[in-house]
């Protein structure tokens, strides 16, 4: 496999696991010191804990409002820096659906990662998600 589908693999597996709510197994994609900054975030959310207690409360908000977000990241550009390290960087898509309702284009965004492999597998060293309307 090649490393753009590796990374491309990671991303739609992450990806699914913050759209159903398993936001423990999502913050486990991430280092344990790792940081999630976003243009629409007043600080860089740091740490796993930290990361999956944020993303956790997200998810329950948009639970109690009776809506479902995806996901969908393309465009996606991989940047090795070395064999354990890469730069990936996305147009991330978030598609809010209200139960019974029609889906609609939430937000517009980039998200720029550096990855690290740890073992098979790779992890969020740093993200950083850009809002197109900000």
């Amino acid at each position: 496999m090649t490393l753009h589908a590796e990374i491309e693999r990671f991303y739609a597996a992450q990806m699914q696991l913050l759209d159903r709510g398993a936001v423990k197994d999502w913050a486990d994609t991430f280092t344990e010191d790792g940081t999630f900054a976003a243009s629409g975030l007043p600080a860089p959310v740091r740490g796993r804990d930290t990361i999956a207690t944020s993303a956790g409360r997200a998810y329950e908000e948009r639970t109690a409002r009776g809506v479902v977000h995806r996901h969908w990241l393309g465009m996606l550009v991989v940047d090795p820096s070395s064999e354990d390290v890469v730069r990936a960087r996305s147009y991330a898509l978030v598609i809010e659906v209200p139960v019974g309702g029609s889906p609609a284009l939430h937000r517009s965004t980039v998200c720029d990662d550096v990855l690290i492999r740890d073992g098979d597998r790779w992890l969020v060293r740093e993200r950083l998600v850009t809002r197109d309307d900000l």
